[in-house]
């Protein structure tokens, strides 16, 4: 939902952008980067890596906001987000997740 009213300072916040990388093969396809990401950035794939595990991929339409949570949940390090500087945002929303659908 989009609100009426931003921030009188919205032209002073930058919002930070990261690059997700994921490893195939370390992934066992646990899914804690699927179900915690904030951005819901990430889908199960179709594509089998060697373990026989669906390894998570990015959706490509949505930015990273490089809070590492998946990073840091992945039990096996098959994710890690390079720094891609940062953008200012054309509007602010509270909840990133109720526009994702």
């Amino acid at each position: 939902m989009p609100h009426w009213r931003q921030p009188l300072d919205r032209d002073q916040i930058q919002i930070p952008l990261g690059i997700v990388h994921i490893i195939d093969e370390r992934c066992k396809g646990c899914g804690f980067c699927i179900e915690f990401c904030p951005q819901n950035l990430f889908i199960i794939s179709e594509r089998i890596n060697a373990k026989g595990y669906h390894p998570p991929e990015v959706i490509p339409d949505l930015d990273c906001v490089n809070c590492g949570l998946c990073a840091l949940l992945c039990p096996d390090f098959a994710i890690y987000i390079e720094d891609a500087g940062t953008r200012s945002p054309e509007t602010i929303s509270l909840n990133p997740k109720s526009e994702v659908k």
